[in-house]
């Protein structure tokens, strides 16, 4: 709660670190203004309501997150977002004038510290391969890959053939449909933290979905992004797919009926857990591989 913990790493002046309330969401914000947006310009800066969007969709929980300084000024900063199943280190940087000294890798101790006396105990984090620097601090501090994610797109130029079968038809569905019918929370596979249940539950005013029902059951069905419908950039960015799943094996059939539903767009599935869809799948129904991340997985330890 507010805990300071003062100390001289590397050089810096007075060095100090705090774990922040839920008043800090400026304090947040700034921070991740100065250490996060250097290496990544060509996103937007953090708002105040962007960040509440977070608390909201991701439970972010501003005690699950720390702040470096060097005297007055924000250096470094990590975001940590709490369920009952773990904690998620969703954004860990340090400014680039204040790299190698250290900071990353105390703001992950002080973290792993903190959730060993109160839990939950375990810690995630989903890294960009491409991010060589963030794979060694989580590698260096204990952390273990379970796994690669995978984002793919799917590329369309040419709407499908909109192939209905006997007794199957294709209906519109919502995340509280599904939830009633028990299709998200029992036997949901592994996904990555910002499609999982509590995300699209949280998120279900901003999703539509589609399915494919026969007269006994819901046989498969397709969450996207309503961002997606949006013109302009968000548009030509592509619709965001947030679940896909099937629950007959027909070779994906009934997933590219629903596909084919919306149009000719580019179709984007980020962070797909193996254990979630295989790949197999996935290329049968044209999607395409572009970009992985490293899911680590620590247990909090007192240091």
């Amino acid at each position: 709660h507010g805990a300071n913990s003062g100390a001289n790493v590397g050089g810096d002046r007075m060095t100090a670190y705090r774990f922040c309330r839920s008043d800090d969401i400026g304090l947040l914000v700034d921070a991740l203004n100065r250490s996060w947006a250097p290496y990544f310009p060509d996103e937007p800066l953090m708002t105040p309501t962007a960040f509440k969007r977070s608390i909201r969709d991701l439970q972010v929980w501003c005690s699950s997150c720390m702040v470096a300084f060097a005297g007055s000024d924000p250096i470094g900063v990590l975001i940590g977002a709490k369920r009952p199943s773990g904690t998620l280190v969703h954004r860990i940087a340090v400014h680039p004038d204040h790299g190698r000294q250290g900071h990353g890798h105390h703001l992950l101790t002080s973290l792993s510290s903190k959730l060993a006396i109160l839990g939950p105990p375990r810690i995630v984090a989903e890294v960009p391969e491409t991010l060589a620097p963030a794979c060694g601090l989580f590698n260096a501090s204990g952390y273990v890959q379970e796994a690669l994610l995978t984002d793919y797109v799917l590329p369309r130029e040419e709407q499908n053939a909109r192939d209905d079968h006997d007794g199957q038809f294709v209906i519109p569905v919502t995340v509280d449909d599904l939830s009633a019918n028990g299709l998200l929370d029992e036997a949901h596979p592994q996904v990555c933290w910002e499609r999982s249940v509590e995300t699209l539950t949280a998120r279900k005013d901003d999703i539509v979905g589609l399915a494919v029902a026969s007269d006994e059951r819901l046989e498969a069905y397709l969450l996207y992004s309503k961002l997606g419908d949006l013109a302009g950039a968000l548009a030509e960015a592509g619709t965001e797919i947030l679940s896909l799943r099937s629950f007959v094996d027909d070779g994906g059939a009934r997933l590219r009926q629903l596909l084919s539903r919306l149009g000719p767009r580019t179709f984007r599935f980020p962070k797909v857990h193996p254990a979630e869809i295989s790949r197999e799948l996935l290329e049968t129904l044209g999607f395409l591989p572009a970009a992985s991340h490293r899911l680590y997985a620590a247990k909090a330890r007192s240091v």
